[in-house]
């Protein structure tokens, strides 16, 4: 094949691979009813005046299935990440004994595990569509530059087919993650 279309099917390759992260890093943060560290990940405090992500404040980890222990670096800070956590959208309430924040994640209802798999699905059907979008930009490439003279239809056509086939690839990857993370949500 051309070298431009090598180029431009390995920057496609990259930008979908770039999509499957962010799903999967997007998707780690949906609470599941059981105690993960990458929860508090989109919590914000703020330290001194300035906007400080949670985890560079201290250290979050699972205590347990059940419980997060938050452990500030500066004690000083301790009233500021509680703030943060409780104006945040995870939905715990903290207990602060003075250096150590726990947070007890309580049990899901069926209600609430059922809305939690209708947020992963809208999480993954936005991978989809970052995906669906590069294939799109990426096709239109190759049109232009069939249109001007640089490929030929033969070369535009198997570098369709070898788009469709990275598209289909990573869409495959964000449906796995969406399946793994929805077993993980419904498992009582």
């Amino acid at each position: 094949m051309n070298e431009i279309i090598d180029e431009l099917l390995a920057d496609a390759d990259e930008r979908m691979s770039k999509s499957v992260d962010s799903t999967r890093n997007e998707l780690a943060t949906v609470r599941t009813g059981r105690a993960s560290p990458h929860l508090l990940d989109r919590i914000v405090v703020d330290y001194y005046g300035t906007e400080t992500a949670l985890n560079q404040l201290a250290n979050v980890a699972a205590a347990d299935a059940r419980l997060l222990t938050v452990t500030p670096y500066d004690k000083s800070a301790l009233s500021a990440i509680e703030r943060a956590i409780i104006e945040s959208d995870v939905g715990l309430t903290p207990n602060n004994d003075g250096s150590v924040i726990r947070l007890q994640i309580p049990e899901m209802t069926e209600e609430r595990r059922r809305e939690m798999v209708k947020v992963i699905h809208g999480v993954a059907e936005e991978g989809r569509v970052a995906i669906r979008n590069i294939r799109r930009d990426v096709n239109g490439d190759l049109r232009d530059l069939k249109k001007e003279g640089e490929v030929g239809e033969d070369e535009e056509h198997r570098a369709e087919v070898e788009l469709q086939k990275l598209t289909d690839r990573s869409v495959g990857e964000i449906d796995s993650l969406v399946k793994g993370k929805e077993e993980e949500l419904l498992t009582v």
